[in-house]
């Protein structure tokens, strides 16, 4: 063990105390021995660190930081480095804002197009996925951030997510679902791992031995700490037995007292309780050591302005039927759609961050050498239909060259929580 004088200064309710969390976002502190607590936060998309009262689902508000594009998006560069570089920017942000561990990438396979989450992941594929992730959690554990990939494992449907089973072969399980996570795990080396709520193959899958200890500690060297998602955990003696670190959130010391009945009556021995303390000490003092010796300054409108280029490098151009694109020098321009006006860049739930700065279509048409005609809402946000709203730009649309229209799906169509019910478009 790497820290074994420090244990051997624990007693055991203060050893099984600390493998479950202080509060919402914080792990417990034992000050008399030197340790900290460290602040966990979202971060897939920018850190969500909650200025109030926490919760787990974003629906209060956060302190403001850089929006990034949507991993759905970035993937889409086929770029490392850029990912990359979004990890590092998200590590030096978490410096400033106190955070210890980032609870990112989000790196689950894409296995239906109604999947409620796809936008905070990378791709259906495992190898894009799994290097992509790979890249971010470097470029983020370069700031001394820990990194904390999610959800460890077949976590692919947000429909009843807490009580669902994913039922796969090994073959499948190896080729499609943990290809990434084995990527990542071995080129990145994250310090944490965050695993999901769901069950695999009968087992859930922060208790699942075969998931936590065959497959992520002995075949793949995983070193760092496992941690549980927000309430994804279901037999805290069952999930410390199987390989996990820590439990978040706090449960009022009711798993505490459990784990520390399990050793008094010989169901689990203290020398594991003392291997996992071991490592998640070695976590806790990485990153506190790390927060006390780095600067705190950042360069937001850098920052922003690095957002954009990354959102640059991911867009995919589908069609440019009759060259349209480069749009011609002076064109008469019509704009038209609700959200050219209050864009929609990111999905809803845990991942929701509170941006720095937003700029719209609107905002930014001025700094090109176009036209513009004017601008028309054209449709409800909601999708009901509105026969004005439409006339007004079909209107418009007859004095222009082109027309700039803005589509998408509104902001409760792609949410942690739900799935999807169709691919419509509103």
């Amino acid at each position: 063990m790497k820290y074994k004088s420090v244990i051997q200064l624990m007693t055991l309710p203060e050893k099984c105390g600390m493998l479950s969390g202080l509060d919402m976002w914080h792990t417990k502190a034992i000050r008399h021995l030197g340790i900290q607590s460290v602040c966990l936060a979202d971060g897939p998309s920018g850190l969500r660190k909650q200025a109030g009262k926490g919760d787990r689902l974003g629906l209060n508000a956060s302190v403001p930081a850089t929006c990034w594009p949507a991993a759905a998006a970035v993937a889409c560069s086929w770029d490392p480095e850029l990912a990359a570089q979004v990890g590092t920017a998200i590590g030096l942000e978490a410096i400033a804002q106190g955070v210890g561990v980032v609870l990112a990438p989000g790196l689950n396979i894409k296995r239906s197009p109604l999947y409620g989450r796809n936008f905070e992941y990378f791709s259906e594929d495992p190898y894009l996925a799994g290097k992509m992730a790979a890249a971010f959690i470097r470029g983020l554990q370069s700031q001394k951030v820990a990194a904390c990939p999610k959800h460890f494992a077949v976590n692919n449907q947000e429909l009843l997510r807490m009580a669902s089973d994913s039922q796969v072969d090994e073959r499948t399980l190896r080729e499609i679902y943990l290809t990434n996570f084995e990527i990542a795990v071995k080129e990145g080396q994250p310090k944490a791992l965050m695993t999901s709520y769901n069950r695999v193959n009968g087992t859930y899958a922060n208790e699942n031995e075969h998931l936590l200890r065959d497959i992520l500690a002995q075949e793949w060297g995983f070193q760092g700490a496992v941690i549980t998602d927000w309430g994804g955990s279901n037999d805290h003696v069952a999930g410390v037995t199987a390989g996990s670190h820590l439990e978040m959130p706090s449960t009022g010391a009711d798993s505490d007292r459990q784990l520390e009945q399990a050793v008094l009556d010989g169901r689990i021995p203290e020398s594991l309780i003392d291997d996992r303390v071991d490592t998640l000490l070695d976590l806790i003092f990485a990153v506190t050591s790390a927060q006390s010796e780095t600067a705190t300054t950042v360069d937001l409108a850098v920052h922003h302005d690095l957002a954009r280029q990354v959102a640059e490098q991911s867009i995919v151009l589908l069609k440019n039927q009759d060259d349209i694109l480069p749009l011609h020098t002076r064109s008469a321009v019509a704009i038209i759609g609700d959200m050219a006006a209050v864009p929609r860049y990111q999905g809803a739930g845990s991942s929701l961050v509170n941006p720095t700065k937003v700029e719209s279509i609107m905002d930014v048409i001025t700094q090109f050498d176009l036209t513009n005609i004017g601008y028309a809402a054209g449709y409800r946000r909601d999708g009901r239909p509105d026969p004005v709203l439409q006339e007004r730009a079909v209107e418009l649309a007859r004095g222009a060259d082109v027309v700039l229209l803005a589509l998408g799906l509104p902001e409760n169509y792609e949410t942690e929580g739900l799935d999807r019910s169709h691919m419509r478009l509103p």
